[in-house]
């Protein structure tokens, strides 16, 4: 049996994510941020040729997928649609826990905004 086993210290880290991008281990077919972020802090507007699935553990957020605004929250899921500009803030008043998981084994991400 081979398996992997990854620690979050290992992976490459932002001031507010950790990403796990599938091809670096095993050539993994999915790829997964963690993100932990405070109140006001996001992601500017972009997209992916592939669908990108958040999983909101702790907090709350305004998401934009495409031309909807969504305010979500823990317990909720998002879903973006391949193709599909979109882009999210901590809107709550404590911090932001997601997961953002990419159908992908690599981030392929076109920014749409500076």
């Amino acid at each position: 049996m081979n398996y992997i086993l990854v620690n979050k210290d290992e992976l490459q880290t932002s001031e507010n994510s950790s990403e796990f991008e599938g091809y670096f281990y095993g050539d993994t077919d999915v790829s997964f941020i963690l993100v932990d972020m405070q109140p006001g802090d996001g992601v500017r507007l972009h997209k992916h040729p592939y669908k990108e699935v958040f999983i909101i553990q702790e907090g709350e957020a305004t998401y934009t997928v495409g031309t909807a605004t969504l305010e979500a929250r823990a317990g909720q899921i998002v879903v973006a649609p391949a193709d599909t500009p979109h882009k999210f803030v901590n809107s709550g008043a404590g911090k932001l826990r997601q997961v953002d998981i990419h159908l992908s084994k690599r981030f392929v991400t076109e920014w749409l905004e500076e």
